[in-house]
């Protein structure tokens, strides 16, 4: 679980002696974000209970990197609790967050692509497509069937550039809207429509040869 971002100022004593987690856990996002406006910023604690295996799981599909995306996690909470007087509590909170958390993952896909390393790490919800093959398939052997699929998607993601993946996960794992996505990666609406279809023709083309042995 990641701890509160290490510039929170030491809360003020808690005159009722319960944890954070008794007092505000349950309260929402709303109410809580505003406690720790109005000082108590040890409620924080709450948000990142509450958010922090959300937004490691968007990491994780967004980098496919474990390490990485406890890196984002990390980043994503201290840069919401920075930014937190721009939060509007008309908007859902995880919502917000996860906007954060999305950039966070593009700039560390960025750096990374920068030192030329390049992650052959599974995406862990790239098996979800695997699931998806129906169970009699005619190949001799099913299990090494699906294995070979697996590897097949995970060259797939592989070969997205940054902006293909970020949009593609963003779209189909997270059910971003396309707006909120082209927010999210700085893309106008139809540009974010083409990186979208540009990941989906790869993944495809690179799946062909063996769905095509199902029909």
């Amino acid at each position: 679980m990641p701890p509160v971002p290490p510039d929170t100022p030491n809360p003020p004593p808690n005159q009722s002696g319960q944890s954070p987690s008794n007092q505000q856990m349950g309260g929402d996002d709303a109410a809580i974000v505003e406690q720790v406006r109005t000082g108590d910023t040890d409620a924080f604690r709450c948000l990142v209970e509450r958010h922090s295996q959300g937004i490691f799981r968007l990491a994780f599909r967004m980098t496919g990197n474990e390490h990485d995306a406890e890196d984002v996690v990390q980043e994503t909470f201290l840069r919401a609790y920075r930014q937190l007087h721009r939060f509007e509590s008309r908007s859902a909170f995880g919502t917000w967050l996860h906007r954060i958390g999305a950039n966070c993952a593009v700039d560390v896909i960025r750096a990374r692509r920068q030192r030329d390393e390049v992650t052959t790490t599974a995406d862990e919800n790239e098996g979800s497509i695997v699931d998806t093959l129906p169970a009699d398939s005619s190949a001799p052997d099913h299990k090494v069937f699906k294995a070979e699929v697996r590897q097949k998607v995970v060259a797939a993601m592989a070969s997205l550039s940054t902006m293909e993946r970020a949009a593609f996960v963003l779209r189909h794992f997270e059910d971003m809207p396309i707006r909120e996505i082209g927010a999210t990666l700085g893309l106008k609406e139809n540009a974010t429509k083409n990186t979208i279809f540009r990941a989906l023709a790869k993944i495809r083309r690179e799946l062909e040869p063996i769905m095509s042995e199902l029909r």
